[in-house]
């Protein structure tokens, strides 16, 4: 048998990666000749060209605030290994709608906030 890529291929076919499952994704980064890992932790979001050499997978997290996604190729020897961390069961195959659900949220917990500050301010000027 001849070995082509560094991973082991029929392990990451075999992985029950699907939409709705939080995942930690640790990817080579290469930096001034020193290759480290980082870790990318966040809640897979879509699952693309099933197991077939140009599989992918996005997974989106919050940082500081801000929603950041990634896609990762399923194959690709940059991405070291997947450890899924929690099963979750989805309706649905693309949880792209999560998107529009998060920024919904913000909004209305921005609007709380701004409300909340206008009543403070006020019996202190009367």
């Amino acid at each position: 048998m001849i070995k082509i890529s560094p991973i082991d291929i029929e392990k990451r076919k075999k992985l029950d990666l699907s939409s709705g499952n939080t995942v930690k994704v640790w990817q080579k980064i290469q930096e001034k000749g020193k290759t480290r890992l980082q870790a990318f932790e966040g809640l897979v979001i879509a699952r693309k060209h099933g197991s077939e050499a140009g599989a992918t997978f996005t997974v989106r997290k919050i940082a500081s605030g801000v929603g950041v996604e990634k896609t990762f190729p399923l194959f690709s020897p940059l991405v070291d290994k997947v450890e899924i961390l929690r099963r979750a069961k989805t309706r649905r195959n693309k949880l792209y709608y999560i998107r529009e659900k998060v920024a919904k949220e913000v909004r209305r917990s921005m609007r709380n906030v701004q409300a909340s500050v206008a009543v403070e301010e006020s019996p202190v000027e009367a």
